[in-house]
């Protein structure tokens, strides 16, 4: 594990693993650990993973001030990040939340990045509104699942306003594409903090109608990749997301079976598919 000094002095750590060019990775979450990562389905053979903990996450230190927690603020995190490596720009992979983080840091600097590869990209920094309707959509395709009766009542719960974590724990495994002993264990060591997230999407954090202007003059190459069962985003919504980019290269692509933790679901695709990608 190795740590750098980001720009209000927070100690932030991150773990490097495989060999060949750096990949940043940008944990989702919002702020996770990124050991929930894993080796992101083999990537590690073909490029040295750079696994960024967040700020008061993993073994990178809470900062003094908490409203550091902040999105808009973190994009700070990162740029110190690639200073702190020496790199002139950053290959950057992010998930699910970590995306938004992703285009907004590519946004503020976008001479410092060479290529982003969003996977399950959340979208709440182009001002995509959230719905519980995808996830009862998702639901109900897979009602003969063992676990469906115990996370169609916690659904319903949460329809009701119940945002509690025994409630979310039940409706988890429609996040997967299939519940396997591998999913059961990946979801179990995914924390929360509630309080950290309320801080890192506060009021104010996006302004959407300036981040869809700026991404529509990125040029860069992007791969946006989607889960066919997940709920969140589908893979509608992840496509929505890539007609924002016109002048960018975007490959659209969605893995078949899987859900919001594609190298979960199958490593060996996504594995394939992500360094397939990167190499090109």
């Amino acid at each position: 594990m190795a740590t750098f000094s980001s720009y209000d002095g927070t100690e932030l750590s991150y773990r490097e693993a495989g060999i060949g060019d750096p990949l940043v990775c940008l944990p989702g979450g919002p702020l996770l650990a990124s050991s929930y990562f894993g080796d992101l389905g083999g990537l590690a053979a073909t490029r040295r993973l750079i696994l960024l903990d967040h700020r008061g996450t993993g073994d990178s230190a809470a900062p003094e001030d908490p409203e550091t927690y902040r999105i808009d603020r973190m994009v700070a995190d990162v740029e110190a990040l690639r200073v702190h490596l020496g790199l002139e720009r950053l290959d950057i992979l992010a998930h699910s939340a970590g995306a938004n983080l992703a285009m907004l840091y590519t946004i503020a600097h976008p001479d410092r990045v060479s290529r982003l590869t969003l996977i399950t990209p959340g979208t709440r920094a182009v001002g995509f509104p959230l719905s519980m309707e995808p996830i009862r959509a998702q639901l109900l395709t897979r009602s003969e699942e063992p676990w469906f009766p115990a996370a169609w009542e916690a659904f319903q719960r949460a329809e009701e306003g119940d945002e509690s974590e025994e409630t979310w724990t039940a409706i988890m495994p429609v996040y997967y594409g299939a519940w396997t002993p591998a999913a059961q264990a990946h979801a179990a060591a995914l924390p929360a903090d509630e309080e950290k997230q309320e801080i890192h999407f506060a009021e104010g954090v996006f302004t959407p109608e300036a981040t869809i202007a700026a991404l529509a003059t990125v040029e860069l190459p992007i791969l946006i990749l989607a889960g066919s069962r997940d709920p969140g985003p589908t893979p509608e919504r992840a496509k929505e997301l890539a007609d924002l980019l016109p002048k960018a290269h975007v490959r659209f692509e969605v893995q078949p079976g899987a859900g919001h933790f594609p190298w979960v679901d199958d490593p060996a695709a996504f594995g394939a598919l992500v360094a397939e990608w990167l190499a090109g």
